[in-house]
């Protein structure tokens, strides 16, 4: 059961920041993440403490527990998005070693030590563990996905979860999970292997430097003339409704945003841990831009407006 004279309340609380990470990964979203955990915990607590001494893995139960409750919510979220005002867009999520030295560390997806990880308790986006599972190109992928497929693919692929507890969780055979997993990988597959950061982070500082100089040429010259704009403003705030498309189109938008605010900050900062940009404005954020880069250009950006997904990045500074 662990460690002896541990008990399985001790266990189980400890395996709070990897169950945040699965459901991230899982619903794209801090805030349904957290609250997935939060309801996997209420169930855990609710167990007379006699049978709770008696599960054999904690980490286990829980783990299929939390996959459940976000299976649950994937379920929903299609019907849910369809009311959501423009497009939908995952929740970015900020490195906070970035500007912050805290010190100290926390766990990677695999439980092993991660000094990057911030110990900070209280937000749970500081508690996910930025790896390219969770970049946003990866995450639009797995928005492509049917919720079983990617329970299977996130809890087998990124976290070795075994087929026979992944069947537990999608009340599947194992064989099913498998077969599962394997149809997530073809959608994966189709996406090319990702630029090294390196590369990525030249590329996303040219931008940088030609949309503040609203440099509409050299943002054209940086564009893929196919590239893709997403922009998620949830209705709250102002921005293109529907994917804008064609590099010139995009280079005329980002002038025309610079024109509109005065003042705008552009800060490079890591993404769900890739290169990105960040827009302030009076020293509030707000757009944080993910990219994706192929041959030296930009192929996609995901722009994220809505202010209730950028609470992580109120710190930014």
């Amino acid at each position: 059961m662990g460690t002896v004279g541990t008990s399985a309340d001790e266990i189980a609380a400890g395996e709070r920041r990897r169950l945040i990470n699965v459901a991230y990964r899982l619903l794209g979203s801090v805030t349904e993440a957290e609250d997935a955990v939060q309801d996997a915990y209420t169930r855990w607590y609710g167990l007379p403490r006699r049978r709770r001494e008696e599960i054999v893995s904690p980490g286990a139960w829980l783990t299929t527990v939390t996959s459940r409750i976000c299976l649950d919510l994937l379920g929903s979220a299609r019907a849910r998005r369809e009311r959501y005002v423009g497009a939908w867009l995952p929740e970015p999520l900020p490195d906070r070693t970035e500007w912050s030295h805290a010190g100290a560390g926390g766990v990677n997806v695999t439980g092993r030590a991660d000094p990057a990880a911030s110990a900070d308790p209280a937000d749970p986006a500081d508690q996910i563990v930025l790896d390219e599972s969770v970049t946003m190109a990866f995450l639009v992928v797995l928005e492509s996905m049917t919720p079983a497929e990617r329970v299977a693919f996130v809890l087998h692929d990124v976290f070795r979860y075994p087929f026979a507890g992944i069947a537990d969780v999608l009340g599947r055979t194992p064989a099913a999970c498998k077969q599962l997993a394997a149809s997530a990988r073809r959608r994966v597959s189709v996406a090319r292997a990702p630029v090294p950061a390196t590369g990525r982070a030249d590329v996303v500082r040219q931008v940088k430097e030609a949309w503040e100089t609203k440099d509409i040429a050299a943002l054209v010259a940086l564009l893929d003339p196919a590239a893709v704009m997403t922009a998620d403003g949830g209705g709250m705030v102002g921005t293109v409704l529907h994917p804008l498309e064609g590099g010139a189109r995009i280079a005329q938008y980002m002038v025309a945003i610079a024109d509109r605010a005065p003042g705008l900050e552009l800060l490079e900062r890591s993404v769900n841990g890739a290169p990105g940009l960040v827009a302030r404005r009076a020293g509030v954020v707000a757009t944080v831009a993910a990219f994706d880069v192929s041959d030296g250009r930009v192929t996609r950006i995901w722009a994220v407006r809505n202010p209730e997904k950028l609470r992580p990045w109120e710190r930014e500074g």
